[in-house]
């Protein structure tokens, strides 16, 4: 098996076991913000769902990148 092909398959498993693991607190986070809009805390817990979305984005962009990597290197 080629290390490209390994590391595109690794990284897309890997990072969506990390996302799926995260995305109930991730929601329970949220709920709580809803909650309770006065509080001091919630601008970290705002930030933290912020930086979850944002790394959500780039490990989707990055993995779109590494499957037409592979399609090239294979079939290109």
């Amino acid at each position: 098996m080629d290390l490209l092909l390994l590391i595109t398959i690794g990284f897309i498993i890997i990072g969506f076991v990390v996302l799926a693991s995260m995305k109930k607190d991730m929601e329970s986070k949220v709920a709580s913000i809803k909650l309770n809009m006065e509080e001091e805390e919630n601008s970290s817990k705002a930030k933290s769902v912020v930086w979850w979305i944002w790394s959500t984005t780039a490990w989707g962009i990055v993995s779109l990148f590494l499957v037409v990597w592979c399609f090239h290197h294979y079939f290109g």
